[in-house]
Protein backbone atom coordinates (compact mmCIF):
# COMPACT_ATOMS: atom_id res chain seq x y z
CA UNK A 1 0.00 0.00 0.00
CA UNK A 2 1.16 3.13 -0.80
CA UNK A 3 1.10 6.76 0.72
CA UNK A 4 0.74 9.93 0.05
CA UNK A 5 2.77 11.10 -3.62
CA UNK A 6 2.23 13.25 -6.18
CA UNK A 7 0.24 11.64 -8.55
CA UNK A 8 -0.99 14.76 -11.33
CA UNK A 9 -4.45 13.29 -10.67
CA UNK A 10 -7.10 14.02 -13.36
CA UNK A 11 -10.69 12.78 -13.94
CA UNK A 12 -12.31 12.62 -16.68
CA UNK A 13 -15.64 11.64 -19.01
CA UNK A 14 -14.95 8.15 -21.43
CA UNK A 15 -18.13 6.84 -23.30
CA UNK A 16 -20.47 8.49 -20.30
CA UNK A 17 -18.38 6.79 -17.13
CA UNK A 18 -15.83 8.86 -15.31
CA UNK A 19 -12.39 7.59 -15.73
CA UNK A 20 -9.27 8.37 -13.36
CA UNK A 21 -6.22 8.62 -14.95
CA UNK A 22 -4.23 10.24 -12.39
CA UNK A 23 -1.62 7.07 -11.88
CA UNK A 24 -2.45 4.31 -8.92
CA UNK A 25 -5.82 4.78 -7.47
CA UNK A 26 -3.88 4.49 -4.28
CA UNK A 27 -1.61 7.39 -4.96
CA UNK A 28 -2.42 11.03 -3.85
CA UNK A 29 -1.26 14.21 -4.86
CA UNK A 30 -2.11 17.66 -4.40
CA UNK A 31 -6.01 18.14 -5.00
CA UNK A 32 -5.50 19.71 -8.11
CA UNK A 33 -8.22 22.38 -7.38
CA UNK A 34 -7.86 26.00 -9.14
CA UNK A 35 -7.45 28.47 -6.83
CA UNK A 36 -10.55 29.68 -6.30
CA UNK A 37 -11.90 26.43 -4.89
CA UNK A 38 -8.78 25.38 -3.11
CA UNK A 39 -9.63 29.05 -1.38
CA UNK A 40 -13.60 28.10 -0.77
CA UNK A 41 -12.71 24.80 0.88
CA UNK A 42 -10.22 26.91 3.31
CA UNK A 43 -12.68 29.15 4.09
CA UNK A 44 -15.74 26.68 4.03
CA UNK A 45 -13.49 24.33 6.56
CA UNK A 46 -13.17 26.72 8.81
CA UNK A 47 -16.06 28.77 9.05
CA UNK A 48 -18.77 26.86 7.27
CA UNK A 49 -20.52 28.02 4.19
CA UNK A 50 -22.46 30.49 5.81
CA UNK A 51 -19.81 32.23 7.47
CA UNK A 52 -17.69 32.61 4.84
CA UNK A 53 -18.15 35.89 2.69
CA UNK A 54 -16.93 35.92 -1.17
CA UNK A 55 -14.74 38.59 0.16
CA UNK A 56 -12.93 36.18 2.20
CA UNK A 57 -12.30 33.80 -0.39
CA UNK A 58 -11.33 36.09 -2.90
CA UNK A 59 -8.92 37.17 -0.48
CA UNK A 60 -7.72 33.53 0.36
CA UNK A 61 -7.51 33.20 -3.80
CA UNK A 62 -5.29 36.33 -4.21
CA UNK A 63 -8.16 37.90 -6.74
CA UNK A 64 -10.34 40.94 -6.42
CA UNK A 65 -13.66 40.21 -5.79
CA UNK A 66 -14.54 40.93 -9.83
CA UNK A 67 -11.96 38.67 -10.37
CA UNK A 68 -13.47 35.51 -8.52
CA UNK A 69 -16.86 36.42 -9.85
CA UNK A 70 -15.63 36.20 -13.15
CA UNK A 71 -14.61 32.14 -13.01
CA UNK A 72 -17.56 31.67 -10.59
CA UNK A 73 -20.33 34.13 -10.47
CA UNK A 74 -21.29 33.69 -6.69
CA UNK A 75 -20.51 31.42 -3.44
CA UNK A 76 -23.24 28.96 -4.56
CA UNK A 77 -21.41 28.50 -7.70
CA UNK A 78 -18.33 28.08 -5.71
CA UNK A 79 -19.95 25.27 -2.95
CA UNK A 80 -21.14 23.09 -6.74
CA UNK A 81 -17.79 23.38 -7.98
CA UNK A 82 -16.31 22.02 -5.39
CA UNK A 83 -18.68 19.30 -4.92
CA UNK A 84 -18.56 18.23 -7.71
CA UNK A 85 -14.86 17.67 -8.78
CA UNK A 86 -15.21 15.93 -4.82
CA UNK A 87 -17.56 13.47 -6.55
CA UNK A 88 -15.85 13.37 -9.31
CA UNK A 89 -12.73 11.86 -8.07
CA UNK A 90 -14.14 9.95 -5.44
CA UNK A 91 -16.43 7.79 -8.04
CA UNK A 92 -13.23 7.81 -10.80
CA UNK A 93 -10.85 6.31 -7.81
CA UNK A 94 -13.45 3.49 -6.42
CA UNK A 95 -14.09 2.98 -9.80
CA UNK A 96 -10.36 2.26 -10.26
CA UNK A 97 -10.42 0.52 -7.43
CA UNK A 98 -12.75 -1.94 -8.73
CA UNK A 99 -12.00 -2.72 -12.04
CA UNK A 100 -8.24 -3.51 -11.16
CA UNK A 101 -9.53 -6.30 -8.27
CA UNK A 102 -10.37 -9.57 -9.02
CA UNK A 103 -13.88 -10.88 -9.66
CA UNK A 104 -14.73 -12.77 -5.90
CA UNK A 105 -16.39 -10.14 -4.22
CA UNK A 106 -14.29 -10.10 -1.36
CA UNK A 107 -11.56 -8.47 -3.75
CA UNK A 108 -14.20 -5.97 -4.92
CA UNK A 109 -15.10 -5.39 -1.43
CA UNK A 110 -11.62 -4.61 0.07
CA UNK A 111 -10.73 -2.44 -3.02
CA UNK A 112 -13.60 0.06 -2.88
CA UNK A 113 -13.35 0.03 1.13
CA UNK A 114 -9.69 0.87 1.02
CA UNK A 115 -10.21 3.34 -2.22
CA UNK A 116 -13.01 4.74 0.59
CA UNK A 117 -10.54 5.14 3.21
CA UNK A 118 -7.69 6.84 1.50
CA UNK A 119 -10.05 9.14 -0.11
CA UNK A 120 -11.51 10.50 3.46
CA UNK A 121 -7.85 10.08 4.18
CA UNK A 122 -6.46 12.44 1.91
CA UNK A 123 -8.70 14.64 1.01
CA UNK A 124 -10.33 14.87 4.39
CA UNK A 125 -11.61 19.42 3.77
CA UNK A 126 -13.17 18.03 0.96
CA UNK A 127 -15.26 15.25 2.13
CA UNK A 128 -15.99 16.94 5.30
CA UNK A 129 -17.59 19.60 3.01
CA UNK A 130 -19.29 17.08 1.29
CA UNK A 131 -20.72 15.45 4.34
CA UNK A 132 -21.62 18.82 6.39
CA UNK A 133 -22.53 21.48 3.40
CA UNK A 134 -25.46 19.71 1.64
CA UNK A 135 -28.08 21.59 3.69
CA UNK A 136 -26.27 24.45 2.24
CA UNK A 137 -26.89 24.03 -1.87
CA UNK A 138 -29.97 25.02 -3.70
CA UNK A 139 -32.29 22.36 -3.84
CA UNK A 140 -31.86 22.11 -7.47
CA UNK A 141 -28.28 20.57 -7.26
CA UNK A 142 -28.52 18.65 -3.58
CA UNK A 143 -30.80 16.55 -5.82
CA UNK A 144 -28.46 16.00 -8.50
CA UNK A 145 -25.35 15.63 -5.68
CA UNK A 146 -27.34 13.21 -3.31
CA UNK A 147 -27.81 11.65 -6.24
CA UNK A 148 -24.11 10.55 -7.26
CA UNK A 149 -23.55 10.26 -3.62
CA UNK A 150 -26.01 7.36 -3.98
CA UNK A 151 -23.96 5.83 -6.98
CA UNK A 152 -21.08 5.22 -4.94
CA UNK A 153 -23.16 3.51 -1.81
CA UNK A 154 -25.03 1.71 -4.72
CA UNK A 155 -21.54 0.45 -5.65
CA UNK A 156 -20.72 -1.39 -2.07
CA UNK A 157 -24.22 -2.29 -2.02
CA UNK A 158 -23.95 -4.71 -5.44
CA UNK A 159 -20.50 -5.97 -3.89
CA UNK A 160 -22.13 -6.85 -0.65
CA UNK A 161 -25.13 -8.46 -2.01
CA UNK A 162 -23.18 -10.57 -4.80
CA UNK A 163 -20.65 -11.54 -1.59
CA UNK A 164 -23.88 -12.72 0.62
CA UNK A 165 -25.39 -14.41 -2.53
CA UNK A 166 -21.78 -15.92 -3.35
CA UNK A 167 -21.77 -17.20 0.56
CA UNK A 168 -18.75 -15.37 1.16
CA UNK A 169 -20.43 -13.03 3.42
CA UNK A 170 -22.28 -14.74 6.30
CA UNK A 171 -24.36 -11.49 7.52
CA UNK A 172 -28.25 -11.74 6.97
CA UNK A 173 -28.48 -8.05 6.40
CA UNK A 174 -25.81 -7.31 3.78
CA UNK A 175 -27.86 -3.86 2.85
CA UNK A 176 -27.27 -2.60 6.24
CA UNK A 177 -23.85 -3.91 6.36
CA UNK A 178 -22.88 -2.05 3.40
CA UNK A 179 -24.23 1.22 4.53
CA UNK A 180 -22.01 0.48 8.02
CA UNK A 181 -19.63 0.38 5.89
CA UNK A 182 -19.51 2.68 4.21
CA UNK A 183 -20.71 5.55 7.09
CA UNK A 184 -17.27 3.95 8.90
CA UNK A 185 -15.40 4.57 5.86
CA UNK A 186 -17.08 8.90 5.76
CA UNK A 187 -16.42 9.19 9.41
CA UNK A 188 -12.72 8.80 8.88
CA UNK A 189 -12.29 12.16 7.35
CA UNK A 190 -13.58 13.48 10.82
CA UNK A 191 -10.74 12.35 12.93
CA UNK A 192 -7.85 11.17 10.64
CA UNK A 193 -4.48 13.15 10.99
CA UNK A 194 -1.54 12.67 9.02
CA UNK A 195 1.03 13.61 11.81
CA UNK A 196 -1.48 11.21 14.27
CA UNK A 197 -0.21 7.91 15.81
CA UNK A 198 -1.44 5.58 13.78
CA UNK A 199 0.21 5.38 10.29
CA UNK A 200 -2.09 5.47 6.74
CA UNK A 201 -1.47 1.90 5.97
CA UNK A 202 -2.34 0.75 9.44
CA UNK A 203 -5.34 2.53 9.59
CA UNK A 204 -6.52 1.16 5.94
CA UNK A 205 -5.24 -2.71 7.67
CA UNK A 206 -7.60 -2.26 10.98
CA UNK A 207 -10.36 -0.74 9.08
CA UNK A 208 -10.45 -3.06 6.62
CA UNK A 209 -10.55 -5.65 9.19
CA UNK A 210 -12.99 -4.19 10.83
CA UNK A 211 -15.13 -3.78 7.60
CA UNK A 212 -14.71 -7.66 7.09
CA UNK A 213 -16.17 -8.37 10.87
CA UNK A 214 -19.29 -6.42 9.70
CA UNK A 215 -20.07 -8.47 6.46
CA UNK A 216 -19.33 -11.47 8.06
CA UNK A 217 -16.67 -12.63 6.41
CA UNK A 218 -14.68 -15.14 7.71
CA UNK A 219 -12.29 -16.59 4.58
CA UNK A 220 -8.70 -16.57 5.12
Amino acid sequence: MSGEQDSGDQVHARGGELVYSGGGWRDYGESGLAAPLAAALAEFVTHGYHGTSVREIAAQAGLSVPGLYYHYPSKQALLRGLLEQTMDELLARSEAAVAEAGDRPIEQFDAVVESLLRFHMYRRGQAFIGSTEIRSLDAEYRASYIGRRDRQQRMVDRIVAAGAEAGEFATPYPRDAARAVTVMCVGVSTWYRADGDLAADELVRRNLRIARDIVGYAGA
